[in-house]
């Protein structure tokens, strides 16, 4: 059974199976909401960047550094990826 995160979650399933796809939690949320909406029906197909994984540690750190995460400097390529996936 999937774990209640919010009352503003509609579809915890799907919300779940985002997340561990790599999704941020606001994306997992709007997508999973949008979906248990009649009214809206959003389509799977995602964007055309490559998942973080595949990304160098320099541009990690150049995402990270363009949204204003703390302490990026410090940070692994592990650590980077979940600060950037938590933001």
């Amino acid at each position: 059974m999937a774990k209640k995160h919010a009352p503003s979650i509609k579809d915890e399933d799907t919300y779940e199976a985002l997340r561990a796809q790599g999704a941020s939690k606001e994306k997992a949320a709007r997508i999973a909401n949008a979906q248990a909406s009649e009214d809206q029906s959003p389509s799977q197909k995602g964007g055309k960047a490559p998942p973080y994984e595949e990304w160098t540690r320099d541009a990690l750190y150049a995402r990270a550094k363009e949204i204003g995460i703390d302490g990026r400097s410090g940070m692994t390529k592990d650590e980077l990826i979940e600060a950037l996936r938590t933001h």
